[in-house]
């Protein structure tokens, strides 16, 4: 615990980083994708801290992917509305594992 407490000034400044450099891309995929900005910048802090406590690498980097862009227009526009899609992704992982848990 210590060695954590001696690294976390290091590691806070680290982060506020990671941050700033994340947050036009945030910001920007959700724009392009149609989908109001505070989605996209829920989404990349929600993300970041999932991973970072789920990991247990010190080196761990996560983050938006300008590629995900034509992936989420696609489905937005297959699913009519952005509601629609956060329904869709929210029950997803909830299919998937019921199905898994049935083989």
């Amino acid at each position: 615990m210590s060695n954590y407490l001696k690294t976390l000034p290091r590691d806070a400044s680290s982060g506020v980083v990671v941050f700033l450099v994340a947050l036009p891309l945030c910001l920007g995929i959700a724009i392009a994708s149609n989908a109001p900005p505070m989605a996209g910048l829920i989404a990349g802090i929600v993300g970041g801290l999932l991973v970072s406590w789920l990991s247990g690498s010190h080196t761990s980097v996560s983050g938006p992917a300008a590629g995900l862009t034509a992936i989420v227009i696609a489905q937005l526009e297959s699913l009519g509305s952005f509601e629609a899609f956060l329904v869709a992704v929210s029950v997803e992982p909830a299919s998937t594992e019921k199905l898994a848990t049935k083989n």
